[in-house]
């Protein structure tokens, strides 16, 4: 069942078809927000938030995306409010944040350096990039996901190249 009919099952209040959705989306979810919230959030608790508001508003959805765009917008609005309400995030230095935890079975040390940069980024701009470069959504996609213009979200593409840029200067 393609996820445009899977969704409107679920807006009828068809319970297998959310399982089925939940199940389809979980793992990539956890994916995309692992590496974008603090260590004190955790991204079970964004995924059922997210998924509580795909089951409220699932007949809301007006086909003007696709199904994932829809879903991942919400979870990126879900993460950002979810770090507003955790202020002390936003008034620590870049200094100040913990260190990240390393996995010793990584092959490569660069995948540490480009997730301790992209950790010291803005949320806006931090997601904004990893929407596009790793889970592959279009500009326009990301714009309706964040639900900012796309002139916008290119500006915020073309601000955090720069500063992870430099981030990553210094972090050498």
């Amino acid at each position: 069942m393609s996820e445009d009919h899977l969704l409107e099952s679920v807006a009828r209040g068809d319970r297998r078809a959310f399982e089925q959705l939940y199940r389809c989306y979980y793992g990539r979810l956890t994916r995309y927000l692992a590496r974008r919230l603090p260590c004190s959030h955790t991204a079970d608790e964004i995924i059922d938030d997210t998924f509580l508001i795909v089951w409220q508003r699932a007949g809301e959805f007006r086909h003007d995306s696709q199904v994932s765009t829809w879903i991942f917008g919400i979870a990126y609005r879900v993460a950002l409010k979810s770090l507003r309400r955790d202020k002390r995030w936003f008034t620590m230095s870049a200094n100040e944040l913990p260190e990240p935890v390393i996995d010793p079975y990584r092959e490569f040390e660069e995948r540490d350096w480009l997730d301790e940069g992209l950790r010291r980024l803005p949320d806006k701009l931090r997601m904004c990039l990893l929407l596009t470069y790793q889970l592959g959504h279009s500009i326009e996609q990301v714009a309706v996901m964040t639900e900012c213009p796309a002139g916008t979200i290119k500006a915020r593409m073309f601000q955090a190249r720069g500063e992870l840029r430099h981030l990553l200067t210094t972090l050498q």
